[in-house]
């Protein structure tokens, strides 16, 4: 009769957070500059996401805080610049010199867990990639998700009794969308992409033609490289119907006008000289949110703009202050929901650029509204041959043209071994191709910018000033993954207390075999009331399930 009195209690409780908290909806594409027609490209055929921002508020100075997919999800996830905490080398546990997942400080929570301790029902669809999980749904700790799954949302079975946060991706316009097009793919793992792609695009109109876009200057102009950019804007309107559709479901469950939508990229376009780097082809996103009228920001216009800077890492400490949650110290974002003075708001945004596939590449950016700084550790070129991006048709075709030396200056520029230091002025020269650092018209901003490095790096950690396999050796001794202590259980009068021996551990239950639960607090139970517990060391592995009946 206890256990049932408190959970009427909790579901008493969890009733009034849902009325007086807001759901939260993440949307995720990947590989996506702002190529939307609502930031001003004529060129896309993107309806619904221009209605969106309609309806909400573009963000035209949102970066990423790296270029590639998997550090810059763990910035997001954690709140954290990925080389804090050990997530900047890309996909260690396939690549690299060692295997091993991320190991965070012990404190470091990803912030959906946050949500679910305080009251939030959170589910997932379609990619995780945090640098301590695999890619794929359900490989990472199970603590962060109730509901880690792939396929179509369905808002009419989430919980009637707690608000949601839900973090929906959307693979279409992943580089790999514009693989063998003109070859056929010879490998398992080509095949694999070849028909995943297919099938996400199969009933998608080519709207797009080669001849209606814009080629930068860092191309050459030729068939195939237009080829591709137009296959990134229709890959783009798979995308766009599939957001519709999900907004479309949204407003017929009745829940839109309690729910903040919000939908970005994970990183820049999934172009030769754009992902993977660090010019703002690889770390300027597009940054719609749709607040419904109760939780509107005073300072915002619907259907209006904001140019204030906005990095990966604030995504953590925005959500977790929408939802009413405490932010952790140890967050390096700031919050962007909050209205405050220009000068209160932040001044610079970071980025990191460590291993690709085999080849080490410490890179470091700081960028204010206007100029960029690039501090490079290894001088060498950023075009080099990575066989996952040579699939690439435009790829191929400037590997072609620069064994013919039919580059020109600016098209070779990324092929060449970079200087230890760049800067550029983005509003005149948006391609960042021409380096100032050696203008005297601009040492007083080389100076800001090298000092705004400075003070970031003394105030986070940078994992990279150790080699990566040092640094793997601390993660996961000899090579192998450490286990996660079980859980233990105390017993006093009729609540059950439940702890690990591996600090920092976050702890899962279920009781009489029901769905698996966050433990935060003790629990109590009826007699003859099963429970089971694991719990789990984010990089580590899972514990060994442990078991009492009450």
């Amino acid at each position: 009769m206890k256990y049932v009195i408190y959970l009427l209690c909790l579901l008493f409780a969890a009733n009034v957070c849902a009325a007086e908290r807001p759901n939260i909806l993440l949307l995720m594409a990947e590989d996506l500059s702002p190529r939307i027609g609502a930031f001003g490209d004529k060129v896309a055929v993107t309806p619904n996401l221009d209605k969106l921002a309609s309806q909400g508020v573009r963000y035209t100075n949102t970066f990423t805080a790296s270029g590639v997919c998997a550090p810059s999800r763990a910035a997001i996830i954690t709140g954290m610049h990925a080389e804090s905490f050990g997530g900047q080398h890309m996909r260690a546990y396939t690549e690299g010199p060692a295997k091993y997942y991320a190991v965070p400080q012990t404190d470091v929570k990803a912030f959906p867990e946050l949500l679910r301790a305080a009251g939030y029902y959170t589910f997932n669809r379609n990619k995780l990639d945090y640098q301590f999980s695999n890619v794929r749904s359900g490989s990472g700790p199970f603590t962060i998700w109730d509901d880690d799954s792939s396929g179509e949302v369905d808002f009419t079975s989430l919980p009637k009794n707690k608000p949601f946060f839900g973090y929906v991706n959307y693979i279409g316009t992943h580089e790999s969308g514009l693989f063998y097009k003109d070859r056929f793919p010879t490998s398992l793992g080509e095949i694999y992409t070849s028909i995943k792609q297919t099938m996400i695009h199969w009933d998608t109109e080519e709207r797009v033609k080669p001849e209606d876009v814009t080629v930068p200057p860092y191309y050459p102009d030729t068939p195939l490289v237009r080829k591709d950019i137009a296959r990134q804007y229709n890959n783009l309107i798979t995308v766009d119907r599939q957001i519709g559709q999900l907004l479309e479901a949204l407003d017929k469950s009745g829940l839109a006008q309690d729910t903040i939508v919000i939908w970005s990229t994970d990183h820049g376009d999934g172009l030769p000289r754009a992902k993977r780097e660090l010019y703002d082809s690889g770390l300027h996103v597009p940054m719609i949110i749709r607040w419904p009228e109760k939780w509107k920001p005073a300072d915002i216009e619907i259907g209006g703009a904001s140019d204030r800077l906005i990095s990966g890492v604030d995504f953590a400490p925005t959500i977790l202050s929408l939802a009413g949650a405490a932010l952790p110290s140890y967050l390096q974002g700031k919050a962007f929901n909050k209205n405050v003075s220009p000068e209160e708001q932040r001044q610079y945004v970071f980025a990191s650029r460590d291993r690709i596939g085999n080849r080490p590449d410490r890179q470091r950016a700081v960028r204010d509204k206007r100029f960029k700084y690039i501090r490079s550790y290894n001088q060498q070129a950023g075009g080099f041959h990575l066989p996952y991006r040579d699939n690439l048709d435009s790829m191929q075709e400037l590997w072609r043209l620069l064994e013919e030396g039919a580059l020109n200056e600016h098209q070779q520029q990324w092929f060449k071994d970079r200087p230890e230091e760049m800067l550029f002025d983005t509003q005149v020269d948006p391609h960042e191709l021409n380096n100032l650092v050696d203008d005297p018209q601009y040492a007083d901003t080389l100076a800001r910018l090298r000092q705004a490095y400075s003070h970031h790096q003394q105030r986070i950690i940078d994992l990279s000033d150790e080699s990566e396999a040092r640094m793997a050796q601390r993660f996961w001794p000899e090579g192998k993954q450490p286990r996660t202590s079980a859980p233990v259980f105390e017993l006093h009068d009729n609540h059950l207390a439940i702890s690990s021996r591996s600090e920092g551990a976050s702890i899962g239950y279920r009781i009489n075999d029901g769905p698996w639960r966050l433990y935060t607090e003790s629990l109590i139970l009826d007699a003859g009331d099963k429970v089971e517990s694991k719990a789990v060391r984010y990089g580590w592995k899972e514990s060994p399930v442990a078991e009492m009946t009450f």
